[in-house]
Order: structure tokens, then C-alpha cells, then sequence
């Protein structure tokens, strides 16, 4: 076997095919990282766009119990009720600036008669992981709160929480704990409430504008897919010239590359001599 036959026999073209899909694998995971930019930049765009802007009566938000669009996210409502105290609930495992904690939840009931879900913030862990080491008492006379809103949380199937905590928001759940009709969409992340408490949970902190490493990621996996098809490339080169060996042309080839190589190894070794020379 001479010239570039060798190049379409079957183990080179298993070679081939091994190189065709790491690049494939390679170019997908480069556009999930340009979908999760995209996703990022949205994100980053609510936060700009919703997080300062003027409250908004709920109604006009949530114009009915199942009401949200996801370009409401971090858009501050106002609410007015009363606290349903006993309904609270405390959502596990939940992250904050000195580690995981809790998010307190207490539902507020309207005059209407329907009830709002209002996360009042983050408590760290206690003496043990299980809980607090102490929840503030929210008020119990009528309040107006100020919320930024979310969406609920999916229900996790198999997980279980302690009595009085809950391992996610999920709203329709709530509305359950309540036995009241409820929004069942969108919960708020309370900002403030008038009048105010002594004391209250941590506030949430608005969430940084960093739309993280994803373009350059991207940018790498589209280089990987690339070299890999340049070190086939090279892997056929190598291969043709070792089966071409005895061929007076690719003989000629090689022999002057390898004047080449000795070329340039007298050349460094010319260069050295005169920094040494210079140095002395």
C-alpha cells in the first residue's frame, strides 16, 4: 500500500469517525455554553431592568391567582394584609452569604380573603443544621409589604422536611398549608413592610450582573473540535510518510527537512555562542 490509499482503509476511517464525533460532542457543548450565556444576559437584563423599578399594586402585576410572566421576575409589587403566623414555613437548605440556612415563609391574606406567598429572608443555621436558632416574629397587625416577585418552584418527588419547614416553594402546596384560595404563580421576596418590624430575616441582596466564563468556554470547545481534526490531519501526514518511505520523492522530502532541522540547530547554536561571547 502506497501513496494516500491507506488513508480509506477501515481503520482510518474508524479514526475518522472517533475524530468526527469528539468534534460533534465537542461543538454542542460549545452552543450549551452560548444557550446559558444567552440565559445569563436574560437574567442580567430582569435584574436591570425590574429589580429599581417602582412598585406596582399587585392587581395590576397578578391580575388573577395564576397570573406571572417571566419578564415580571424581580418586578416590586405592593400588598396589604395581615400575616398568617401560624401558617409559617421555613424552606430548607438554602444558601447565604455565611452558608446554607433557611428562608422564612408566611403567607399574607388580603382583604379580599386570598393570600400571598412572602418570602421575608434568610436565617442561617442554628446550634444544630435542623433549623434557626431563632425566627423573627412577623407582625400580626395589617401591614403593606413591598415584594419583588418569582416564580414557584417545581415539586421535588422523595423529599421530606421536618414539621414547619418545607424543602421548596412550591406554591400550590401553600395553598394547601392555607386551605385559602392563594397566588399560586408567583411569590414575593419582600423588599420592606410598613410598618416595620424590629427585627426580620436578611433581605435578599440583588444578585450580581455577571453574566459568568460561558463565551469563553464556548470559544474552547469550538478550538478542541478544531484540533481535533488538525491532529488527524497530522496523524495521516505522519502515516503517508512512513508508508511512502521508500519513495525517491518523499526520500528527497525527508532529507530536507532534515537539513532544515540542522540548519537551524547550527543557527540557535551560533546564536548561544555569541550571548556567551558577549557575557565573557
Amino acid at each position: 500500500m502506497s501513496g494516500w490509499s491507506f488513508a480509506f482503509s477501515r481503520k482510518w476511517a474508524g479514526y475518522l469517525a472517533l475524530v468526527t464525533v469528539f468534534a460533534i460532542v465537542c461543538v454542542c457543548l460549545g452552543f450549551w455554553q452560548i444557550a446559558r450565556r444567552a440565559e445569563a444576559l436574560h437574567e442580567i437584563n430582569l435584574i436591570e431592568t425590574n429589580w429599581d423599578h417602582a412598585p406596582v399594586p399587585i392587581d395590576d402585576a397578578l391580575p388573577t391567582l395564576r397570573s406571572y410572566a417571566d419578564g415580571q421576575k424581580y418586578l416590586p409589587v405592593t400588598v396589604s394584609g395581615t400575616y398568617l403566623v401560624d401558617e409559617q414555613r421555613l424552606v430548607r437548605n438554602r444558601p447565604g452569604d455565611s452558608g446554607p440556612g433557611f428562608e422564612v415563609l408566611t403567607p399574607l391574606q388580603l382583604s379580599d380573603g386570598t393570600v400571598f406567598i412572602v418570602d421575608r429572608g434568610w436565617l442561617p443555621t442554628g446550634d444544630s443544621p435542623e433549623a434557626p436558632s431563632s425566627v423573627p416574629d412577623a407582625p400580626t397587625s395589617p401591614v403593606t409589604v413591598v415584594a419583588r416577585l418569582k416564580a414557584g418552584e417545581p415539586h421535588i418527588a422523595g423529599r421530606t422536611a421536618p414539621p414547619g419547614q418545607v424543602q421548596t416553594i412550591e406554591l400550590d402546596d401553600m395553598q394547601k398549608l392555607v386551605g385559602q384560595p392563594a397566588y399560586t404563580a408567583a411569590y414575593g421576596l419582600m423588599a420592606s413592610e410598613t410598618p416595620a418590624s424590629a427585627d426580620r430575616p436578611q433581605a435578599a441582596a440583588k444578585p450580581a450582573l455577571d453574566e459568568g466564563p460561558h463565551l469563553s468556554y464556548a470559544f474552547q470547545w469550538f478550538v478542541f473540535a478544531l484540533l481535533a481534526f488538525i491532529g488527524f490531519g497530522w496523524a495521516v501526514r505522519q502515516e503517508y510518510r512512513v508508508v511512502n518511505s521508500e519513495d525517491p520523492e518523499e526520500q528527497e522530502r525527508s532529507a530536507e527537512r532534515e537539513r532544515r532541522k540542522a540548519a537551524k540547530a547550527r543557527t540557535d547554536a551560533v546564536i548561544e555562542d555569541e550571548i556567551l561571547d558577549r557575557q565573557h
